[in-house]
């Protein structure tokens, strides 16, 4: 089948070369020139592991290819997805959906037989029949119908994400919709994956409802955390205990200093006004916003309490800028929260991050940069790790210790066991277990 890839973006770019891996005929557009020229060239703009390999398979293959012009991509087409960035307004938290909007009207005036226009982007409830409103105003000749096909991809495993989903959610209301997206989507049948058809307003709603719930999990585990720490309980211990139980589930689960990226800040604060728009409030979601915005406060305050009270004149060590690893994504990272008001605080900041120095450049100031985990401990106070990047996991902690002022280390993603940073010699200070000290 053809395909015509809306916005090179995450989302579009990912999506687009997934789908030529799985034999479409694919062409992905965006206005941006630079990123065309890049992606042409075999560059990729983003950081996913195993992209640019299988970018450059499919080129080769004559199946991928990029360009500017929407008109001859989308007068091909079978398929049309729309890719394009929603992120949040400003002042009410709801989606902008400008983009959608402009992708929509320049498909209408490009079609030139029937088409299944699919909103791939995350977009609030109503949004499909929006699309559908201005491109028969734009064109009342044209054969189309409208879609909706939201996207579960994790950043750092999104190739797999969509190469083997958990399930393909798909909003189409009429046989042959349905069956053009069976047919983009015929090798997940060998794999039995579940193809859920739903009207188009529901499969809109279970993207935002899926993001709401998770980052309702990770808030839930977050202040379990807090209360474990006050009665000297190991968070993990009862992630673990909760987890096992199969209505729960063990993912999650795990206890740090908020959530961040590209997804789930903007789709809960979207969620919370669609629920204000139709007088339906959604307060458990409204809460965990509220929450998740003090969460990335108070891990800066815990490491100034390691840092005995006060962090006036220290030097603090903070490895991993990203909202997770394997991803180059600063977007709402709790680290543009935390280095600020350890800044504010006084201290100077020496950092180090696999893949996301060159975003975090933009974004943070008066930062020292450094090369590496050990050039960033180097005559630090206290070294706060943000991001559980694995090249992290197995730090040389003798070495670190002869680096380091003083042998703090504050693990907010809790990925060393305490008794062996006792056995080390530091004073170690993780998310919802007892702190340790030598």
């Amino acid at each position: 089948m053809r395909v015509a890839m809306i916005g090179t973006g995450y989302v579009g770019l990912v999506s687009g070369t997934c789908f030529s891996e799985f034999g479409h005929t694919v062409v992905c557009v965006d206005k941006n020139p630079d990123r065309i020229g890049s992606l042409q060239r075999g560059e990729i703009p983003i950081f996913e592991p195993g992209l640019e390999d299988l970018v450059a398979r499919n080129v080769r293959a004559g199946r991928l290819s990029f360009t500017q012009d929407i008109k001859a991509a989308v007068n091909k087409a079978d398929a049309v997805f729309i890719a394009v960035g929603t992120p949040s307004r400003r002042g009410d938290g709801e989606a902008d959906l400008s983009y959608v909007y402009a992708a929509a009207r320049e498909i209408a005036e490009s079609i030139s037989h029937y088409t299944l226009v699919v909103t791939k982007s995350t977009v609030p409830v109503g949004t499909g029949r929006q699309v559908e409103r201005i491109i028969r105003e734009t064109r009342p000749d044209a054969e189309f119908e409208v879609a909706s096909n939201p996207e579960f991809l994790r950043e750092g495993a999104a190739i797999e994400d969509f190469m083997r989903p958990d399930r393909v959610v798909c909003g189409a209301e009429s046989d042959r919709a349905r069956e053009l997206l069976r047919q983009l989507y015929r090798p997940l049948y060998l794999n039995e994956t579940p193809i859920l058809f739903t009207a188009l307003e529901t499969a809109e709603l279970i993207k935002y409802a899926a993001n709401a719930f998770l980052a309702t999990k990770i808030t839930f585990i977050n202040e379990i955390a807090d209360l474990c720490e006050r009665v000297n309980v190991n968070v993990q211990d009862v992630a673990r205990g909760i987890g096992l139980d199969g209505r729960i589930g063990g993912k999650f689960l795990h206890a740090g200093p908020g959530y961040g990226g590209s997804c789930f800040p903007k789709d809960t604060q979207a969620l919370v006004a669609t629920g204000r728009k139709f007088e339906a409030p959604l307060r458990i979601v409204e809460t965990v916003v509220e929450i998740n915005d003090l969460r990335k406060r108070r891990m800066a305050e815990k490491v100034i309490e390691a840092c005995g009270g006060s962090a006036r004149g220290k030097t603090v060590a903070v490895l991993g800028l990203t909202f997770k690893p394997e991803t180059d994504d600063m977007r709402d990272s709790p680290s543009l929260e935390i280095l600020p008001a350890l800044q504010a605080a006084g201290a100077t900041i020496r950092a180090f991050d696999p893949e996301g120095m060159t975003e975090a450049k933009k974004l943070l100031q008066d930062v020292v940069w450094c090369e590496d985990s050990y050039d960033a401990a180097k005559d630090a106070d206290a070294l706060v790790i943000i991001t559980e990047w694995n090249q992290f996991r197995a730090l040389d902690l003798g070495r670190l210790k002869d680096l380091l002022k003083q042998p703090v280390l504050v693990d907010l993603r809790n990925i060393y066991k305490p008794a062996d940073m006792r056995q080390a010699g530091f004073s170690y200070y993780s998310v919802g277990r007892p702190a340790v000290k030598p």
